[in-house]
């Protein structure tokens, strides 16, 4: 069972980060298959510009067809509530019901499946940069659930390179990133207090590197040279398995159990920590929804029962062993985690998964709930990994953080 002490670590730490930090709300067990999108189709954290569209939909396993509320609020960059007024940063009207959802159809798992758009008649979209943060509600006022995402507006260029470790120890392990902000536009007054810049690898906002000062400036360029300082483990490639079949097994799926719902039982997997780096393609740790049956995934796909198996036969102490990935937003929980099973000498856990395609890994997680990737995964500088550099900036007299741009680069393209 989750250790008493990380799970009350997990559940105090997603709310508060410091006294007025509000961070994120994990949804409870009936809420599943969270997809948060901007332009892009898979679902990560949304970056968007100014003017862009965003959809949140969510299943309801209950599937009663429950009331559901939405908010916004706008936060600056350190996640705290900004000085703006609500009528400052939205055009339109939020706590507003989420109107358009539909029930499952022919599934042995029923479900209600809601879609929020925005733009829509009540919220016509916001008026300013910055982060922002989702809230769903029920129709009791009880927050269910939240979503980060990011407004953004192009008025810097950033140039992102990755680059191998300078440091000896860590050059076959870690990736750098350097970048540059470039502002030909407009002047940046006292950038080393004013200006600061969030680090992502993979769209995970739980191991991003927050707020580098720039180490010195070029004309209108300010320069980020870090190597240890903006440089993240590499980690491994994804694992993955694909459900879209549910009577066909496949590379990763050794069996099927047809019970009150299908069962998927996955191949035993073990550590990599120690092996030769293999390249094969994943999707850095998201999901796609799809069922190879029917068209409409959103309302025919089937609930699957995913049957994780891990052989481990290193000493983990006090640590605990969970599943990774962006399928519950990055969480470590109850549903995560892996129990030791001793008739098979390995960990062991069974998870509901919407039919689809699905990048994880097993971590250790401490019992202060940082999670460490690579002591049995392991790190390789080869391995391929999404960054991105957000900007963000407060002006002298400015009463909130805009994002004035961001940056993008893939470690595909490392360099020494």
């Amino acid at each position: 069972m989750l250790n008493k002490t990380l799970l009350l670590f997990l559940t105090l730490g997603y709310f508060f980060s410091s006294e007025a930090q509000f961070i994120e709300k994990i949804e409870p067990y009936h809420i599943r298959t969270i997809q948060f999108r901007g332009g892009a189709q898979q679902s990560k954290l949304p970056i968007i510009r100014l003017g862009e569209s965003l959809e949140l939909s969510f299943d309801d396993i209950i599937g009663d067809e429950a009331d559901y509320y939405y908010r916004i609020t706008h936060h600056d960059f350190d996640w705290t509530p900004s000085d703006l007024s609500k009528g400052e940063y939205l055009d339109g009207f939020d706590d507003i019901r989420i109107v358009n959802y539909e029930n499952s159809l022919n599934s042995l798992q029923l479900y209600s499946h809601y879609t929020l758009r925005i733009p829509n008649v009540d919220t016509r979209g916001v008026l300013k940069s910055g982060n922002y943060l989702l809230s769903i509600y029920n129709y009791d006022g009880d927050l269910v659930f939240t979503r980060k995402f990011m407004v953004m507006l192009n008025e810097v260029k950033v140039a992102v390179d990755i680059k191998r470790s300078r440091t000896f120890k860590y050059i076959n392990s870690k990736q750098s990133v350097y970048f540059t902000i470039d502002s030909p536009g407009e002047l940046l007054i006292n950038p080393k207090e004013n200006v600061k810049t969030l680090v992502l690898q993979n769209n995970n906002l739980k191991s991003a590197i927050t707020d580098l000062k720039p180490q010195y400036t070029i004309g209108s360029k300010l320069i980020y040279r870090y190597d240890l300082e903006s440089s993240f483990w590499g980690g491994n490639e994804f694992l993955n398995f694909d459900s879209s079949k549910l009577l066909g097994g496949n590379i990763s799926i050794r069996r099927v159990e047809l019970t009150d719902i299908y069962e998927h039982f996955l191949y035993t997997r073990g550590s990599r920590a120690n092996a030769i780096y293999t390249y094969y393609p994943d999707i850095n740790g998201d999901f796609v929804v799809r069922s190879a049956r029917f068209k409409n995934h959103n309302i025919q796909a089937e609930y699957v029962r995913i049957h994780f198996n891990f052989q481990y036969f290193e000493d983990i102490g006090d640590k605990e062993i969970h599943i990774y990935g962006s399928f519950n937003n990055w969480c470590i929980d109850e549903s995560t985690y892996l129990s030791y099973d001793e008739i098979s000498d390995s960990y062991r856990t069974s998870r509901l998964f919407k039919q689809g395609f699905y990048n994880y890994r097993f971590v250790l997680v401490d019992r202060d709930g940082s999670v460490d990737e690579g002591t049995i995964g392991g790190d390789y500088w080869e391995t391929e990994n999404n960054y991105t550099v957000v900007v963000y900036y407060r002006g002298p007299g400015e009463r909130y953080d805009r994002i004035i741009g961001y940056g993008k680069s893939n470690s595909s393209i490392i360099t020494n």
